[in-house]
């Protein structure tokens, strides 16, 4: 009995560990997709309508959840106390949960928001570029490492029940 216990104890952690992997994937290209769609609206906004950054930023971080909002904010409340919009722009960068080269080009990003309309747009069209090849590439590896990740914890979990019976 107390080995089925055990063994019940550690299929169930190998399916939390999947499962907690799965999720962490998941928002990771929840993040990804809104920062894209944030910095697309952006671009059309400073083009279109030419809304100040401090109100634009602003209005992204009440548009988009999860950390994107969080970055947007974090953004738009040191842009209002004054800081310096590149430094606080490449430390909230730093905190996002992207590959190192989406954060490296969102974190570029902070000193092209600096000039006029033309090459602002640029900009911004350039990184939402790079982030929505990171989208499709992800996207199409997504299948084959769910099904690895599925195949090492189900397997690694079903080891360690036959090594404990």
């Amino acid at each position: 009995m107390l080995k089925l216990l055990g063994s019940l104890c550690v299929a169930s952690g190998g399916a939390l560990a999947w499962y907690i992997q799965l999720v962490e994937r998941r928002r990771k290209r929840d993040v990804l997709s809104d920062l894209q769609e944030a910095f697309r609206r952006m671009g059309e906004e400073v083009r279109m309508t030419r809304t100040p950054l401090p109100l634009l930023l602003k209005r992204l971080a009440g548009d988009y959840g999860g950390p994107a909002a969080d970055f947007f904010e974090a953004v738009s409340q040191a842009a209002s106390r004054g800081e310096s919009l590149p430094e606080i722009w490449r430390e909230c960068a730093e905190g996002l949960p992207l590959r190192e080269g989406d954060k490296s080009a969102v974190s570029t990003l902070a000193a092209e928001l600096q000039g006029d309309e033309e090459n602002i747009c640029k900009a911004i069209s350039h990184v939402t570029y790079i982030l929505a090849k990171s989208a499709d590439k992800v996207e199409r590896r997504r299948p084959e490492e769910e099904k690895r990740a599925a195949a090492l914890w189900f397997s690694a979990s079903a080891l360690l029940v036959i090594l404990l019976i």
